[in-house]
């Protein structure tokens, strides 16, 4: 990590969002902190980065990844994890507890954290909602806490006993946890391998009906109400998910919610190249569902953009379509992949996408992140809005090259990320 002094940051267009900051602004960092920002700061720095041109951003938040660490490391690992993060301008990530062992008590959580002290970025983990990811015991939902998890989820699967998911809830708003729901009904996604409709009949594929998804977010909706707890509905991927969203948003409900860039980009169209990286949990929908996440991008409804990072050995995903494990790479992309599909194309504004990435996710997570101001902690990024380039899996910093984004030409990346006051990523 290369570690400076002092950095002023010069010529910039700075977005803010949480403090209205919007505008060609200069930024003096120094020791770790954003000491001062102003219109043509004349002041002497270590090093004095142009960002004439750029925009310059608040640390990116990733609230949904997967570092595979402990059990996995082949797949991916805390560090090779947390480099890509950087490369994608991503300052702070989230991680998923479905590892092995589980993240179900202190113990494995105090490894995570102590393997993430040397790590590029700012590694923050989820524990399980149930001991090892069962279903049937609640886990060590409160000494995790203590021990530093941010939240707590069953990623990978729904609890499906709807009277723990009740008791989860309770718990959790003693100290007001936030718990983040896969939803998904096994007996009606069991043996899917991509969305139900059109194309999987065409195909003979096995498929995963939307309301395998829907049930799950009414159901844990219901039950959200019921205890006053805060719940955050992961990979949003369904038009009818997002109606029972905004719904609950419009009775103001403690919820929240999210969605990843392959399901507001690709469709289940796609399928029909047998591409195992096209394969994800859950899957690729239609028409209808991508252009119902942006509405919901777009209007509120949606909180977050996250990756859900699920990083494969290559091995794993050189196998038939419906044998191949679920899950993509997203890091490296996501800046690009937004940059071009919602605010080149007037979906959202730059600002919206700030608030997607960094603001909101901070906020959900209940850490002090998310703007540029005097005295915060300087994790910033820097993006060339109109950088072309072309996604090449052979040149990712993460392990995993299993992105479902392969050959897209994409304008605008991430070129300089700043943690903690350090540059941990130039381009």
């Amino acid at each position: 990590m290369q570690q400076n002094n002092t950095i002023l940051i010069k010529g910039g267009r700075v977005i803010s969002p949480k403090n209205r900051l919007n505008g060609v602004i200069d930024v003096l960092i120094a020791n770790g902190t954003i000491e001062k920002t102003g219109k043509a700061l004349n002041i002497a720095a270590d090093r004095v980065v142009d960002a004439k041109g750029m925009y310059v951003v608040p640390g990116l938040i990733d609230m949904h990844c997967h570092f595979r660490e402990p059990g996995f490391e082949e797949k991916e690992t805390i560090q090779t994890g947390a480099q890509a993060a950087a490369a994608g301008g991503v300052t702070t990530v989230a991680v998923m507890p479905n590892t092995n062992p589980v993240v179900d008590n202190e113990t494995v959580v105090k490894f995570i954290m102590d393997r993430a002290r040397d790590a590029a970025i700012r590694v923050l983990p989820i524990g399980a909602i149930s001991h090892n990811q069962e279903g049937a015991v609640l886990s060590e939902i409160g000494l995790m806490r203590r021990a530093g998890i941010v939240a707590v989820s069953e990623d990978g699967k729904s609890v499906m006993d709807s009277g723990l998911m009740k008791n989860a809830m309770r718990y959790c708003t003693m100290d007001d946890t936030l718990i983040i729901s896969h939803c998904e009904d096994p007996g009606l996604s069991k043996g899917g391998v991509m969305n139900e409709g059109r194309i999987s009949s065409m195909l003979g594929f096995k498929g995963i009906p939307k309301i395998a998804e829907e049930i799950m977010v009414a159901r844990d909706i219901m039950i959200a109400r019921d205890t006053g707890a805060r719940i955050h509905i992961a990979h949003v991927s369904t038009k009818g998910a997002v109606e029972l969203i905004r719904a609950a948003k419009k009775d103001k409900m403690r919820i929240t919610a999210e969605t990843a860039p392959h399901y507001f980009t690709l469709t289940d169209d796609i399928i029909v190249n047998f591409n195992p990286n096209h394969k994800m949990n859950p899957p690729l929908r239609n028409k209808e569902d991508v252009e119902a996440i942006i509405k919901a991008l777009a209007d509120g409804t949606i909180d977050a953009i996250a990756t859900d990072h699920a990083p494969h050995t290559i091995d794993d995903k050189d196998m038939e379509f419906d044998q191949t494990p679920n899950g993509v790479v997203g890091l490296e992309t996501s800046v690009g992949v937004t940059l071009t599909h919602l605010v080149h194309k007037k979906k959202i504004t730059i600002e919206r996408m700030v608030e997607l990435m960094s603001v909101n996710p901070a906020a959900i997570l209940k850490i002090d992140h998310g703007q540029i101001a005097q005295g915060k902690r300087a994790d910033i990024t820097i993006i060339d809005p109109s950088k072309p380039w072309t996604v090449d899996s052979k040149k990712f910093r993460s392990l995993g090259k299993n992105t479902p984004f392969e050959g897209m030409k994409l304008r605008g990346k991430a070129v300089v990320t700043i943690v903690n006051g350090n540059v941990v990523y130039e381009e």
